[in-house]
């Protein structure tokens, strides 16, 4: 199979690859350099213009060696056959340029034509990037479809095939199914848009990508979140974007506490947490109120207005910490406190 390659060939094609590269860090090198002292490059295209680069070298290296080996047998070598059609290491090389070829071009296409008429003709961006995702998925099964019919597949057969298999795995991958047809729905109906904040269950964050079958949310202290998307679908999602933020603390204190004096102590703990963190908190008057009556305790509810949900947990820390201070001067017993103090000065049986 190699009879035809000479050494003087891979000499060759070695000091050529050489080239290629060199000329790729030279490039490069010429690049930081007018992106760095020099200046006369803004710093926005230099990712832009690398990846180009990058890219250009990537092919041009394949090409070469489609080039320089095309007359060689070992490449045109029958690696399988396919109902009668051999599948050979150039075909292999060719599907994937196809495949690689058609991702970065419709990336390209997305970032510098795309997001301009979004922004000319005042699209919305979830409703952008929507399109993008239906451009990608569209181009992608396109460039796939062509790359196995390189393979001498027949995509009917192959549909068929994939129907059959369809029913079987619906059963026993319905849970993946469910998210990607709940990831249509949202990328379509938009309960929920890039950049807008949202609770999940107990945790408040920003979208950052919707994907077919999740999406990711950004929280302040937790990090990402993946949240499937069937759950946009089945349950309640508050959507904070419109709402104001609000810093909570619960309190539990005993029975016999004075409930209007603890409603007055807790106005003065926020008093303190204002006063110690100017500037973070929004001007409206907190919410103080006794909520509820539970097991030996009764429970209170602050809310402080805040600018946005990454301080949230700091305000909300703060504010703990002012409560403790002044349920110690006052000798204020949380719910609770009592029955473990009365447990340690029972005597032993």
């Amino acid at each position: 199979m190699f009879k035809n390659i000479t050494l003087a060939d891979v000499l060759w094609f070695t000091f050529y690859l050489f080239l290629i590269l060199a000329a790729n860090g030279v490039v490069r090198g010429i690049i930081a350099f007018l992106s760095g002292k020099a200046a006369k490059l803004p710093r926005r295209f230099v990712p832009t213009i690398q990846a180009l680069v990058n890219w250009m070298s990537f092919y041009g290296a394949l090409l070469l060696f489609l080039f320089y080996f095309s007359k060689t047998q070992w490449l045109f070598y029958p690696i399988y056959s396919v109902d009668g059609q051999q599948v050979t290491l150039f075909l292999i090389i060719v599907a994937i340029m196809i495949v690689t070829l058609a991702h970065r071009l419709v990336k390209l296409f997305a970032k510098y034509v795309l997001t301009n008429l979004y922004e000319y003709y005042d699209v919305d961006k979830s409703l952008g990037y929507t399109f993008n995702q239906i451009i990608y998925y569209t181009v992608m099964i396109a460039a796939l479809a062509v790359s196995l019919t390189n393979f001498g597949l027949d995509l009917t057969a192959l549909g068929a095939i994939f129907g059959a298999l369809g029913i079987g795995l619906g059963f026993g991958l319905r849970n993946i199914a469910g998210n990607f047809v709940s990831g249509i729905i949202v990328l379509f109906e938009r309960p929920v848009k890039i950049g807008e904040v949202i609770q999940v269950q107990d945790k408040v964050g920003r979208v950052e990508k919707i994907r077919l079958r999740s999406t990711v949310v950004r929280t302040a202290k937790e990090g990402t979140l993946i949240v499937p998307n069937q759950y946009f679908i089945e349950q309640i999602v508050k959507n904070r974007t419109g709402a104001e933020m609000m810093a909570q603390v619960e309190v539990s204190v005993t029975y016999r506490t004075d409930s209007e004096m603890v409603e007055h102590w807790l106005h003065e703990a926020v008093s303190i947490v204002k006063e110690r963190e100017n500037g973070i908190l929004e001007q409206p008057a907190p919410d103080i109120r006794f909520i509820d009556f539970r097991n030996r305790a009764m429970v209170f509810l602050i809310e402080i207005p805040v600018k946005n949900f990454e301080i949230k947990e700091l305000v909300e820390s703060r504010l703990r910490h002012a409560i403790s201070k002044c349920f110690k001067v006052h000798d204020v017993e949380l719910a609770g406190m009592d029955f473990f103090q009365a447990a340690l000065k029972k005597p032993d049986a």
